[in-house]
């Protein structure tokens, strides 16, 4: 491969896992470099006003976190959200390109599977027959432990959290550095 450099990458689009979704339905395509606040502000503009039921959110290879964060931080900001998730695969086409054209090689194509995630969040019920469907307010302890200092810090007004930071001046030692005595250098 050294005689090759990566011309482009075409990736093939897949079909929608959830057979009878409404075309009008908004789609946010997570890519590795998105924004995290970016994606939450169009996704939360979609589904506040009551005009959108339903929203999908899609992300192959590395993306496939940052997707998963952005559900899971709107299913907490909007409660009662029913979800679907759905794993598939996205074919992704790397084309090769020669460095030298002269020396007689062919450019290369090379097909790859990445794994990819739909998951799509519905204020309306669905169906829980189907898998990959999990119902509103099935929170881990986590999340109910979280919001509970949240409501308890919302009660008692924001206070501002002290740490013991080191700062310029703090005591102990940095870095893991030594500290010297006047008896290491007789």
């Amino acid at each position: 491969m050294e005689n090759y450099k990566k011309a482009r990458i075409v990736e093939q689009p897949f079909p929608c896992p959830y057979p009878g979704l409404a075309s009008d339905t908004p789609e946010v395509r997570v890519k590795d470099g998105s924004k995290i606040r970016n994606l939450m502000g169009f996704a939360m503009g979609r589904m506040e006003p009551d005009t959108c039921r339903q929203i999908l959110f899609s992300g192959a290879g590395k993306s496939i976190a940052k997707a998963i964060t952005c559900t899971e931080i709107l299913k907490r900001r909007m409660r009662g959200l029913h979800q679907y998730t759905q794993l598939l695969y996205r074919t992704v086409h790397e084309v090769w390109e020669p460095l030298e054209p002269a020396a007689g090689l062919d450019s290369l194509t090379v097909s790859r599977n990445v794994p990819a995630i739909c998951v799509l969040l519905s204020k309306d019920p669905l169906d829980n027959t189907q898998p990959g469907y999990q119902a509103p307010g099935s929170f881990n302890t986590l999340w109910v432990q979280a919001s509970r200092e949240e409501e308890e810090e919302a009660g008692q007004g924001q206070r501002r959290k002290r740490g013991a930071g080191r700062g310029k001046g703090g005591s102990g030692r940095q870095g893991g550095c030594r500290e010297y005595s006047k008896k290491d250098y007789r």
